[in-house]
């Protein structure tokens, strides 16, 4: 297998996105820090700290640039950064005097940590249309099965009655969280990162601040209070948001998984019974979608540990955590990119089988309306004396095979509205309001 199943051409359909893994690709960050350096010189440029021309060699030799790959991998492999040997090829290719001015008065991680800035915030892009995407359908989803009675389940076992449209309200609701976090992190996250060696900025003299705010400008990001060469709670932050998308996904796919199985039946992950075939039992329609939903949501889960690793960092400028955020972010974006067009399929072609949600509703025998039966005879014989009398007459509905409601009224001349009691459908609670909540912030 390969080294990373994001990138593997066989586990691509799992794990991998084809677009955000460009966004990601090495061709593409070489690009992003490029676009960088070009910016810088711009910026520069304009306040008068290197030359016009040199500038204007600069990005003129930017576009059409091809790095030597493998002399960039050696020198990686000497350095153990990849600007270095970008910036000496650059300067080469552009010649003198202007390739003396490349890099002025920067630090290798100001070139390298802005333009993963530049990746994260067009990854962001993506998901946002994505997650829009998911949200819009489990509206409709939540909507057209808001009356759609279903078993509630607690601890794996049948509790109280529910609808389907409650089910997958529970599946939005974190999803519209999710949403607003991003837009409160963005602001956070989409700054430029320009601090010289030790975060003073010292070889701009008295020019470094103008310096970042117009890099910043230029490259349509904001400016942090202070550089965080060594501060990196924001991309912890970021990849939280990544884990916390993926783990409310996994979720979802977890109660898809429970509801598909061939006992319950009362979803199918698409009506294409092709899908999830078996190679031996032809009679198998396994839910390989949800599968990949809660793998993904454990390997991000998994994935954000490295990132909160990588906050502990040295003085002012760190050592390996640089690493950890290399081998781990990428991945969750590209993870969390595959989870949201897993769930989209899923939203788009769930099979729900309401014949199979009513069975299992009748198959409870009324043991479903327990708690409603207690809180009705309590104004007839007590709290306690209710609780005794149901629990006795559900352990016997169970051993008889009768309908709980049956069992109980041979117990008690209490004068109840027994027909009433005995539909699941009158006892949802505010299930509708609660719904009406979440379809009201889509």
């Amino acid at each position: 297998m390969s080294y990373t199943a994001s990138t593997s051409k066989l586990l691509a359909p799992i794990f991998g996105h084809e677009k955000m893994s460009a966004v990601f690709s090495d061709d593409h960050f070489i690009q992003q820090m490029l676009i960088v350096e070009g910016a810088l010189a711009t910026v520069q440029a304009g306040l008068g700290i290197i030359p016009t021309d040199a500038a204007e060699a600069i990005n003129r030799a930017i576009p059409s640039f091809k790095p030597d790959i493998a002399k960039l991998q050696a020198s990686i492999d000497k350095a153990g950064i990849p600007v270095p040997g970008l910036v000496g090829q650059l300067r080469q290719e552009v010649g003198e005097p202007a390739a003396s001015y490349i890099h002025w008065g920067a630090t290798t991680q100001d070139i390298v940590d802005t333009a993963l800035v530049l990746q994260m915030g067009q990854a962001l892009v993506i998901l946002e249309d994505r997650l829009d995407q998911v949200i819009k359908r489990l509206a409709a989803m939540t909507e057209k099965h808001r009356h759609t009675l279903m078993v509630g389940r607690t601890r794996s076992q049948a509790a109280l009655p529910i609808t389907f449209g409650l089910k997958t309200a529970g599946w939005l609701a974190p999803l519209l969280r999710h949403r607003q976090r991003l837009a409160e992190l963005k602001p956070r996250l989409l700054v430029v990162e320009f601090g010289g060696a030790v975060g003073t900025l010292a070889a701009l003299g008295d020019q470094g601040l103008l310096v970042q705010q117009g890099l910043a400008d230029q490259l349509g990001l904001a400016v942090s209070s202070a550089p965080w060469h060594t501060q990196r709670d924001t991309l912890a932050e970021a990849a939280g948001w990544l884990a916390g998308v993926c783990g409310s996904l996994g979720k979802m796919g977890q109660d898809i998984i429970l509801m598909a199985q061939s006992e319950v039946g009362e979803l199918r992950e698409s009506a294409d019974k092709s899908r999830g075939g078996s190679s031996t039992m032809p009679q198998k329609s396994n839910p390989i979608i949800s599968e990949g939903l809660i793998a993904i949501g454990r390997i991000n889960a998994g994935l954000l540990a490295n990132m909160h690793h990588a906050i502990i960092q040295e003085h002012e400028r760190g050592t390996h955590g640089w690493l950890l955020e290399w081998f781990s972010l990428p991945q969750m974006f590209v993870h969390t990119a595959a989870a949201l067009s897993k769930a989209t399929f899923l939203s788009e072609n769930l099979v729900v089988n309401h014949e199979h949600m009513l069975a299992n509703v009748k198959a409870t025998n009324g043991l479903m309306l327990a708690e409603a039966l207690s809180l009705a005879l309590t104004a007839e014989m007590g709290r306690d004396g209710a609780k005794v009398l149901v629990s006795a007459a559900a352990n016997q509905a169970l051993d008889e095979g009768r309908h709980l409601i049956d069992v109980v009224r041979k117990k008690t001349s209490a004068a109840l509205d027994w027909e009433h009691l005995r539909d699941e459908a009158n006892y949802l609670g505010e299930t509708q309001a609660t719904i009406d909540q979440v379809l009201g912030d889509v």
